[in-house]
């Protein structure tokens, strides 16, 4: 076994990926306060081919030097719109029939290792890296995912989390688009 190099890795354009069918997954930042977790969201997104991004309240915009600097460059390949409100936003995915999905601990949760996927497509929720989803966003799901967490903190940076979900969701979709 030897480490590939750059050049040797298989990689398509921006106008390719643009072209490419997509995950038919959306992400929703809901006020999220670190342009470099945002970045690194938008990496993760351009990775699994995820169909878009809202970027909502606080949460930076492209272009933006530290939402460039963690995504390399991922916001030139990966769709997204702004919204003043995550509430307006998550209203507008309820409208075109996405099951909005909060990744949150909320009382009636269910874990990632048993979430079963219902139809498509699908809306997943990341929120404040200090508050999370807010309630009035929560109030608008169709469920909670939660990832499990053994150890004292129960909190995983955003950027995770999101890392860790998108792939679970994508996993899901893939085996049920077959």
């Amino acid at each position: 076994m030897k480490k590939l190099k750059s050049n040797e890795i298989k990689t398509i354009t921006i106008d390719e990926f643009k072209k490419c069918k997509k995950t038919p997954l959306v992400i929703v930042l809901d006020n999220i306060r670190s342009a470099l977790n945002v970045g690194s969201i938008f990496r993760t997104s351009d990775t699994f081919l995820v169909d878009k991004i809202l970027i909502c309240g606080i949460t930076a915009c492209p272009p933006h030097k530290d939402i460039r600097k963690s995504g390399l460059g991922a916001d030139s390949s990966v769709e997204w719109e702004y919204y003043s409100s995550t509430v307006d936003a998550v209203n507008t995915l309820i409208k075109k029939n996405y099951t909005i999905v909060s990744v949150e601990q909320t009382s009636n949760s269910t874990t990632l290792d048993n979430v079963k996927l219902t139809g498509i497509p699908y809306a997943l929720v990341f929120g404040n890296e200090v508050n999370g989803v807010s309630q009035e966003v929560i109030n608008l799901c169709k469920r909670s995912v939660e990832i499990p967490q053994l150890g004292t903190k129960h909190s995983l940076n955003v950027s995770v989390a999101a890392g860790i979900v998108i792939w679970k969701y994508y996993e899901l979709l893939k085996h049920q688009n077959r």
